[in-house]
């Protein structure tokens, strides 16, 4: 069952947290979350699922930005989410698929008691114009049945844009990453 916009209003401050908050944004059965100003790219040619691949950080002016096709860009919403007893999901506006963006290629959804900002991987069919701030995707709430257990993994409590993190689960000592001793946040930035 998925909840209602009345349902999603009336379990905010328990099981559900979204912020900021502006009830502007609350849909029938959903709540629009919308892009932060920042966007993060792969610079590897060839992407390793078996290792850290190096990023670039590219800000979102506010006049816009075309983004291209053949290249998956990284973003992350501006509201924070938490979610408990529920399983979120995020879906991409139907306004915003009509233009070819895909906001999520395969993870849109969550697990029971994620605690972050939802990393969007977004991809133009054709070249694009994105801005800051815009309502880009929708989150929505199915409750669950059965015994509960909340997510505690690599993803939890982000505080930014997540690229993939695979080679934590392929390589747990992380011996075949020479970048590691850099802290992950020092990506190069990228242009404006």
């Amino acid at each position: 069952m998925i909840l209602s916009g009345h349902e999603i209003q009336k379990r905010l401050g328990t099981d559900i947290l979204i912020d900021p908050f502006e009830p502007a944004k609350l849909n029938p059965n959903s709540y629009n979350l919308t892009l932060h100003d920042e966007l993060m790219v792969y610079e590897e040619v060839v992407l390793d699922m078996a290792k850290a691949n190096r990023v670039r950080r590219i800000s979102i002016p506010a006049a816009g930005m075309i983004l291209s096709p053949n290249q998956l860009y990284l973003g992350r919403t501006v509201e924070h989410t938490v979610t408990h007893n529920l399983v979120p999901q995020i879906e991409g506006r139907s306004s915003v698929g009509r233009l070819g963006l895909f906001v999520h290629v395969t993870a849109g959804f969550g697990d029971v008691g994620f605690s972050g900002y939802w990393t969007l991987e977004m991809f133009a069919v054709q070249p694009v114009r994105i801005y800051p701030h815009i309502p880009i995707c929708q989150i929505f709430y199915h409750e669950v049945a059965g015994p509960l257990s909340e997510y505690a993994s690599k993803y939890q409590h982000n505080h930014d844009i997540q690229p993939s993190l695979l080679f934590e689960e392929l390589d747990p000592e992380h011996k075949n990453d020479p970048q590691l001793p850099l802290d992950f946040g020092l990506e190069r930035s990228g242009f404006r």
